[in-house]
């Protein structure tokens, strides 16, 4: 790989890019302290589309704002996701009337970030669903089956078809359906000759001269297979139509191809293959394609789509066009025409597809800020709550040096920091020298409010903990305020009960499994939290809950962990060695103190 750079350090360097591609783009804005970059000529009737992600990726997933694509990208770090405030500010740029649609890529940071913006969207009365990304091809279905498929250049094609449709007016049931529909007809494989290099960090692994590495992440994870001595490039091709296209294969085999079947291509360069190469392999692809699998793709892009950084690797994705068009009660001309629509997205590729015509500017209405929702019922008695917030926060912070040297054991040690800075955060909220519009507690708190400020402070919170924690609130909190509003409720002018907590926690907990696939025995904090909510749902009784919670993180000592950086520890043989989970352990120590403090 190649590891010499103009830049020393990535500091800086998103913001100068994005600024690059606004400058020579009068039809987009850039949100530079959230690192967002939306359209100009956003028109809040139609569908509102937002991805986005690690920075690293260009032109993903900047390039592909504007009319006919994406409405607005978020950019995180490189190689790590943006955060939940940033999605907010993209949402808040562009909003609609109509509803919006959030593209993720399906890594956990992602997942748990948009996840979290789309409930707190939700709150503030946004019409939001979610699209996730997921063409990867290269694992199978046995090693994704935890977490799911990886979400790679395919993802480029939907936000083209569903873009187009946003702006053919269609509904946001309509696009929503054609977003799934579009994602499950599509597989992608990608093979690397090395690993890419960010500038200014050491990187100690290199893939041998004489050989490359078969479905390699785009974030430098390990891929299915290292392929040495190098083979021809008709043999890493054939060897990647195999895994694509072969019905036999049990463990893949997402998507059928038949040869009456219309086909879309794109083949992606990872960043660092030369453009020589890349259009001979590609004819090298097309050629087998046609040979040893009688399929014609009606479309091919080739270009530089979704990189990993300067990754010297490419990537081939198939999409079968007639069963998108067929669950849509749709001709393949139809889905045609969305791809060959006329776009103002940067990155999209100039073709000869279809009939280009010159676009009119659209006179844009100005989106109006949707109002927040009622802040919900005045508290009967905050020092209670006061209290009990206090007791837990205390108590964490008396366990953090455990919860650290758990976490140094299994991890990066990092746990007992955030989780200190959680309580330390909220207990300054609790103090009364606090300013008054800093205080979580007042005689006049009303309930969403102050779930409101609790959850600010939750989402400072770094790491898949803080994202996980936040997102149950922010259900929590969605489904309260549903519970509430319900004619049949007896809570709407005093404190919720713990039966009505109890019947909000288990929508919650649904809808924050929607966004992991961690759940008991994953040795993570759902294995505190899952018990806790499904408890609380059935007796209404904190101290039965509490203990439950207690049990799971107790139960997680010994257990191989299955998400997270721990799941690289791998020379730890399963026992008794192994500290519980700091996380669980964590949560289950705040929520013991919550209770104690009742």
């Amino acid at each position: 790989m190649s590891t010499k750079h103009f830049f020393s350090s990535t500091d800086g360097v998103v913001k100068k890019a994005l600024n690059s591609l606004v400058a020579r783009n009068p039809n987009l804005q850039h949100d530079e302290d959230n690192r967002v970059v939306f359209s100009k000529t956003h028109d809040s009737s139609k569908v509102t589309l937002i991805s986005g992600g690690g920075s690293g990726h260009e032109p993903a997933w900047s390039g592909y704002v504007g009319d006919g694509m994406l409405t607005a990208a978020v950019a995180g770090d490189v190689f790590a996701s943006p955060s939940t405030k940033q999605i907010m500010s993209a949402i808040k740029n562009v909003p609609s009337k109509n509803g919006i649609i959030l593209g993720i890529t399906n890594y956990t940071g992602d997942m748990l970030h948009f996840g979290l913006a789309r409930e707190k969207g939700l709150s503030m009365g946004y019409n939001i669903k979610v699209v996730s990304f997921t063409d990867d091809a290269a694992l199978g279905r046995k090693k994704s089956e935890l977490v799911g498929r990886r979400g790679l250049a395919g993802n480029i094609l939907v936000i083209k078809l569903a873009g187009a449709a946003s702006e053919k007016n269609w509904s946001f049931e309509r696009c929503l359906q054609l977003g799934d529909l579009g994602n499950a007809n599509l597989v992608t494989i990608g093979t690397s000759l090395d690993h890419c290099h960010i500038p200014g960090r050491a990187h100690h692994q290199s893939i041998p001269e004489d050989a490359c590495v078969l479905g390699m992440g785009v974030h430098n994870e390990p891929g299915l297979r290292t392929i040495t001595p190098m083979p021809p490039p008709e043999e890493i091709v054939k060897e990647m139509l195999l895994y694509l296209l072969d019905p036999k294969d049990t463990d893949r085999a997402f998507v059928k191809f038949d040869p009456s079947d219309d086909v879309a291509m794109l083949i992606n360069n990872l960043g660092g293959l030369s453009n020589l190469e890349l259009e001979a392999l590609t004819n090298i692809v097309e050629t087998q394609l046609k040979n040893d699998w009688n399929l014609a793709p009606k479309r091919i892009y080739v270009g530089t789509f979704e990189t990993s950084l300067n990754g010297p690797g490419f990537s081939v994705t198939l999409g079968n066009l007639s069963s998108i068009a067929r669950g849509l009660n749709m001709t393949s001309a139809e889905i045609f025409e969305l791809l060959d629509a006329p776009t103002t997205a940067p990155a999209w590729p100039k073709n000869g597809y279809g009939n280009i015509e010159k676009r009119q500017e659209l006179n844009v209405a100005k989106g109006e800020e949707t109002e927040t929702q009622s802040e919900g019922p005045i508290l009967s008695n905050p020092q209670i709550l006061h209290n009990a917030l206090h007791s837990a926060c205390t108590a964490a912070l008396n366990a953090e040096p455990l919860i650290t040297k758990y976490d140094i054991q299994m991890g990066d040690g990092d746990c007992g920091e955030a989780v200190a800075g959680l309580c330390n955060a909220l207990l300054a909220k609790l103090s009364p020298s606090a300013p008054p519009s800093n205080q979580l507690f007042t005689p006049n708190s009303t309930l969403f409010a102050s779930l409101d400020s609790i959850a600010s402070s939750v989402e400072d919170v770094g790491g898949s903990l803080g994202a996980i924690l936040a997102i149950l609130l922010a259900a929590f909190a969605n489904t309260l305020r549903r519970n509430l509003a319900s004619p049949s409720s007896s809570s709407s002018s005093t404190t919720p009960d713990a039966a009505a907590v109890g019947r909000a926690l288990g929508p919650a907990l649904d809808n924050l499994k929607q966004y992991t696939g961690a759940r008991v025995g994953d040795r993570t904090v759902m294995d505190a939290l899952i018990p806790f909510c499904d408890e609380m749902g059935r007796s209404a009784e904190l101290g039965a809950a509490v203990a439950a919670a207690e049990d799971g993180a107790r139960d997680t000592a010994g257990m191989r962990p299955r998400f997270g950086r721990a799941t690289y520890v791998g020379d730890r043989a399963e026992g008794g060695e192994m500290p519980p989970d700091p996380g669980a352990y964590a949560a289950a120590v705040f929520l013991r103190g919550l209770a104690d403090g009742l």
